[in-house]
């Protein structure tokens, strides 16, 4: 075959890139193929057209410029098909078997690769490839305005992609618009990928050259602060916390409902959630339920004070208080790998949080689900593991594969997974799926992962978004186990490759009696991979575990059946937290005031907040001392509205120095 310069499209189609395109199943069925002799007769056309004929005589062509989307081929499959993959791996090997040609292209297979943007491509292209009607979609987003998470293209990982509110943008060849992969349904990809080369272009006009950016695009000037409706949301929690979550009643718990919706209405949808939270402990107190919790509501109202602090002094939108891009956005065929599950509950009900890892990109989505419980009932996370989700059980899904072609993503990484008769969803047996995980989300350096998390901003004013901090985390060696009765806690030492200490732990739940217990003899049992949460704790890391494999397969500690009275040997490895403790009693004070109203604050509890301000100073903290002695001030005044601030003040900082500590 003579032909002119090679494909550099086709060339730099890798594996993992045309399973993203087409799946998984199709590449080794082709790769098997081309190896059993089963390959095409290769012609290459003068425009660089690249054609197929197999033994049965089928023929594919592949189009110069066109990508997978103007490829044909005349068997009877819709869409991309085996042939089509077949004839590019085929392309593939017959170019890398000219010498000539292999020295050719290589330098176009590394370097391009790190050092080109989607930022590049101008809108006349985009139109020409995408279509008028995807640029049209994408300006209406544009004006009101979209959050974007960019990760540029490096020597480890060449892809360049974009993390919209609801979808990922990958760009799997440089400098090419025909092979673009995202998990948006097929009628958005046009507006979708418009709008991640605008992310990538604005990132690339501000001079930002990191390797994984965060930034707001477009949008109307003046529309960061939240104006009014903000203002009002700020007014009504100022109300709870001046007259006491204990005083307040239906009407106020309505109040905070219809000012989150308000506020969503405005796309400022995480204070909206916060509102929206804050309005059910309310509810929870009034009600006598037993999900209400003090803390909770010190801590959404501190929240709502410090998103409404960001958004007026200059802080991006987005991670602010969001934007008005689409809650839901409906996905085209994905795969999940679960990481295991959390089940909770109250007296009146249980819910099950399914952890789904999605392969390609990275991103951990949650899928919910919530019983109701008769009187007289309790059942536990045994009990609830045979319940059917989407025609499996909640065991097969805690540990599987998902494939589902009706799938719906929400801006905050929930995940809905519709039954239907056409759009198929299967369930599978995990395997080996973990080891297989985007570095980002497997973790093998502790170290690494634990700047990663000192890089984030504060959690109160972060985006809110569904298992944000789950990851698979790689252990090498388990060193100890041991049990802290008081807490009710099991925590186990763990190390890497490199010999950096986390710590494995997790807390007893009477809704998930056993988990102790089926997480110590995982943990005994030489495990390589744990998932779950993972958090800062006194400079390490901390893993709250869904889920352990194990040499025996996966094993999901809160669905684990028992009543957990097995005996749980040997201390708790990890040191006494004098630290820990002295932060959990300022910010129990500062709980204890929401609770019962800044106008109804006994001289006891201004005496308790003294005493905390001082066990604060005499650790170190000087500064948080310094806000609690603020509002101890304040207190004894009678400007409600400087109490206000100094509580928020403090809170703020406590909540923050706890997170971070």
């Amino acid at each position: 075959m003579t032909s002119p310069p090679a494909r550099a499209d086709l060339v730099a189609l890798t594996p993992e890139a045309l399973a993203a395109l087409a799946n998984r199943g199709l590449v080794k069925r082709a790769a098997k193929d081309l190896d059993a002799g089963g390959g095409p007769e290769i012609t290459v056309a003068a425009d660089g057209a690249v054609g197929g004929t197999y033994p049965d005589g089928t023929t594919t062509s592949l189009p110069a410029g066109g990508g997978l989307d103007a490829a044909t081929c005349s068997c009877a499959a819709t869409g991309t098909c085996r042939h089509q993959i077949c004839l590019i791996l085929a392309y593939q090997r017959h170019t890398a078997a000219e010498p000539e040609q292999q020295e050719q292209e290589q330098p176009e297979r590394t370097e391009p690769e790190v050092a080109w943007s989607p930022g590049a491509f101008d809108d006349d292209a985009l139109a020409r490839v995408l279509g008028q009607r995807a640029l049209t979609a994408a300006r209406r987003t544009f004006r009101t305005g979209y959050s974007a998470r960019i990760r540029r293209p490096a020597g480890d990982d060449p892809v360049a992609q974009v993390e919209l509110q609801t979808c990922v943008v990958r760009f799997l060849v440089p400098g090419e618009l025909g092979y673009v992969h995202t998990d948006a349904v097929t009628v958005l990809r046009g507006e979708v990928t418009v709008l991640a080369v605008w992310a990538f272009r604005a990132a690339d006009e501000r001079g930002l050259t990191g390797g994984e950016i965060r930034l707001d695009v477009g949008g109307e000037p003046g529309r960061a602060a939240g104006g009014d409706g903000l203002d009002a949301a700020m007014d009504l929690a100022g109300q709870v916390l001046l007259e006491g979550a204990m005083h307040a009643g239906p009407v106020l718990a309505a109040a905070l409902g219809r000012a989150s919706a308000d506020l969503s209405a405005r796309g400022m949808h995480w204070p909206a959630a916060a509102l929206d939270d804050l309005s059910g402990q309310l509810t929870a107190h009034h009600e006598r339920r037993a999900d209400h919790d003090p803390g909770r509501v010190a801590e959404l109202i501190a929240e709502l004070h410090a998103r409404h602090r960001a958004a007026g002094s200059g802080g991006q939108r987005s991670q602010v208080l969001g934007t008005d891009e689409a809650v839901e956005t409906p996905l085209r065929r994905v795969r999940l790998a679960a990481v295991g599950c959390r089940v909770a509950g109250t007296p009146e009900s249980r819910t099950a949080d399914v952890f789904l890892a999605h392969t390609g990109t990275g991103i951990v989505l949650v899928l919910k689900r919530r019983w109701s419980v008769p009187d007289g009932e309790r059942p536990t996370g045994a009990d609830l593991a045979g319940r059917r989700i989407i025609g499996a059980s909640l065991r097969s899904l805690a540990t599987g594969n998902v494939v589902s072609e009706n799938a719906t993503r929400s801006a905050g990484r929930v995940v809905r997974v519709a039954a239907g008769r056409i759009a198929k969803t299967t369930v599978t047996p995990l395997g080996d799926a973990w080891y297989g995980l985007p570095a980002g989300l497997l973790v093998r350096d502790f170290e690494a992962a634990g700047r990663a998390l000192d890089a984030l901003p504060p959690r109160l004013i972060r985006p809110r978004v569904e298992a944000e901090l789950v990851h698979v985390v790689e252990i090498a060696e388990v060193r100890d186990i041991g049990y802290h009765p008081g807490a009710q806690r099991l925590d186990a030492v763990v190390a890497d490759a490199a010999g950096t200490a986390a710590v494995v732990s997790a807390a007893y739940s009477p809704h998930r009696p056993a988990a102790l217990d089926a997480l110590a003899v995982a943990l005994a049992g030489r495990p390589r991979l744990v998932g779950g949460a993972v958090r800062r704790d006194r400079g390490g890391l901390v893993v709250d575990p869904f889920a352990v494999l194990t040499p025996d397969g996966v094993v999901v500690p809160d669905l684990a059946p028992g009543d957990g009275t097995t005996a749980l040997d040997g201390p708790s490895p990890t040191a006494p937290d004098p630290l820990g403790h002295v932060l959990d009693e300022a910010l129990a004070a500062c709980a204890d005031i929401a609770h019962r109203g800044i106008l109804h604050v006994t001289p006891a509890l201004r005496e308790r907040l003294a005493r905390a301000a001082k066990d604060l100073e005499h650790t170190g903290l000087s500064t948080a001392a310094g806000t609690l002695n603020a509002l101890t001030e304040a207190l004894t005044g009678d400007d409600p509205h400087r109490t206000t601030r100094a509580w928020a003040a403090a809170c703020i900082r406590l909540v923050t120095t706890a997170e971070l500590r």
